[in-house]
Parts: C-alpha cells; structure tokens; sequence
C-alpha cells in the first residue's frame, strides 16, 4: 500500500517527532545533539523554516515550526537524512538511525501553538531528567535560547510561547514571568489538561475540534488531486533549484554546452554541486543528472572531497 500523503501548506505548523531506531539512545553524547542541531540550522537556512521550541531526549526529538513554504517533506527529508549520514560517519556505522518516517501532526496557530511549545519545554521535566529549578539551566531544550537571547540563531522565534503566557514580551521581565509560569503549569494538572498536553504526541492534530474540521474539510477537498498537488509541489521544488543552478553557471561563464561536454568530474561542476547543496536541498540524483555527473553516488564522492579541501577561488566566484 502506497504511504498517504503529508498535508503541506504555505504557513503551516507542525509538531514533528521521531526516535531512534529499535528506540536507541541516539542523543546520548553532546556531540550528537550538537551535530543534530547544527543540521537542523542548516535545514532552516535552506527551507526557510522558523522553528518555535525543540528538544533533544535521549532517544528521541521534538520540534514545533512553521513553514513559510509548502516544503516540510523536502525539508524533513534532508534534515533527517543528513544527520544520519554524519551521524553514522562520526560512529563509523551504517543501517538506518532513525525508526522510519517522522511523525508530524498539524498544529492550530492561534490555539494550539503557544501550548505545545509549553509541553515541548517541560519535557526534560516530564522525563525527570531534571526538576523545575534545574531546567532553566539545561542545555537541549529551546528554553535555554528563551531565556538568553544572545544564543538565538535568526531561525528561533520563541515568540508564540511568549504570547501564549499572557501576552509576555521578549524583555528580561518577560522572560523570568515564562519561566515562573513554567514552573506554575509544571505543577497544575488541570492547567495541563486544559491545554490539551496529553494529545500533543497522539492523533493527527494539535489544536481545537473547530481547527481539526476544517483540516479535515481540507484533507476531503485534497483528496481528489493529491497526486497532482505532489506533481505540482515537485515541479515548484525543481523549478527553484534549477534556478540557482542557471545563477551559479552564469557566475563561471557556464552553460549547457560545458555541462554536456566537459567531463563529469570536472572541478567547475564539482564546485557547482557543492554549492546547490549548501544553499538548497538539491538531491545528489537530480545534481548527477542536471550536471552531467554520473549516478548519485558519484556525485556525492566528489562532493564530499571537495568539500575537505575546496577551491577558495571557485568558492569566491560563486558567491
């Protein structure tokens, strides 16, 4: 049976989840969550993603974002698939890192947003990997970033869970408030139930049944054409990426003469390769093919030499 299609919207919210294979301790040392969260900044710098909280347990991952694009899937993707292939290079082993596809569920903005970002940052709370007055200090939740504006990266937007804590705002008082309020929906059952924590990670949904009908309205009126509005997500995704590829040919005086003609591991293309990889989520596949390269697997070899010991003078011409 084929797998269902993700719904993906412009402006979409999503909780994202996925653990560990067989449910292994992936996250074990703080390289790897450091490395997990250096991809993560790399997804959102070529997705334009804005990433609202996010924790790394042991084994497992959450993140609530927004996506301005129609692209998690793309996105999610190479988040994933880069991680593993950096993390099973670091470890030195193969086999797949994660359990299988990511789960997401679609988050209603206005009432469903600010709460899961709550239950996000209460995680390491929940697991009793530390108290209350030890969380401020943990190092794998957002809410170090919330708290200490100077480690944000441009992609965090703490902003939803600000708001939702009565209307807070990002200033040294607003932030100690969020931490006390915290503390306060760490303790208040009712509080928690109110807000919907025990479905954050069940279901489909996170939000409101006036929100979860409308998506499903949506869901009804997609089904018809789903395969088209992936055919017409593909070839937006294509066209984008053949765009930055038409730029980085005219910067080396380039064109689809010299792609057919020079050989498949010259350094232009190589040099080109490398570049649609650091700004876009361009497969090693479609490069091969748009570049005259060989199979993937060529392409990702070369890439990966270069990127060792690249050519600054390349690199210069092709900013």
């Amino acid at each position: 049976m084929a797998r269902p299609l993700r719904m993906e919207s412009e402006g979409g919210v999503y909780h994202v989840i996925n653990r560990g294979n067989y449910r292994a301790d992936i996250f074990r040392s703080d390289k790897a969550k450091t490395a997990f969260l250096k991809c993560l900044g790399e997804a959102c710098g070529k997705t334009g993603w804005e990433v609202h909280a996010w924790c790394l347990m042991s084994n497992h991952y959450h993140l609530a974002l927004s996506t301005p694009q129609a692209n998690l899937v793309e996105g999610m993707r190479w988040l994933q698939g880069t991680f593993a292939t950096r993390f099973n290079r670091m470890r030195d082993e193969r086999g797949h890192l994660f359990q299988g596809r990511y789960k997401s569920l679609l988050v209603d903005p206005d009432e469903g947003l600010g709460s899961l970002c709550h239950y996000i940052h209460l995680n390491p709370v929940r697991a009793k990997l530390r108290s209350l007055s030890e969380l401020s200090g943990y190092r794998w939740t957002s809410l170090s970033w919330l708290l200490n504006p100077g480690q944000r990266p441009a992609w965090f937007k703490p902003e939803p869970a600000l708001e939702h804590a009565g209307e807070l705002t990002d200033t040294t008082a607003g932030r100690g408030k969020y931490l006390q309020y915290l503390g306060w929906l760490a303790e208040d059952g009712p509080a928690q139930k109110a807000q919907r924590f025990a479905e954050m990670s069940r279901g489909w949904i996170v939000g409101t049944r006036s929100f979860a009908k409308e998506m499903i309205k949506e869901n009804r009126e997609l089904a018809g054409s789903r395969l088209r509005a992936a055919e017409v997500l593909k070839e937006a995704r294509e066209a984008t990426w053949n765009e930055e590829l038409s730029r980085l040919l005219r910067c080396l005086r380039r064109g689809p003469a010299d792609v057919m003609q020079d050989p498949k591991s010259a350094p232009w293309k190589v040099a080109v390769a490398a570049a649609m990889k650091e700004r876009t989520t361009a497969t090693n596949r479609w490069l091969g093919d748009a570049l005259n390269m060989g199979g993937l697997h060529e392409v990702s070899r070369r890439v990966s030499a270069w990127q060792r010991q690249p050519d600054g003078r390349m690199q210069r011409r092709l900013n």
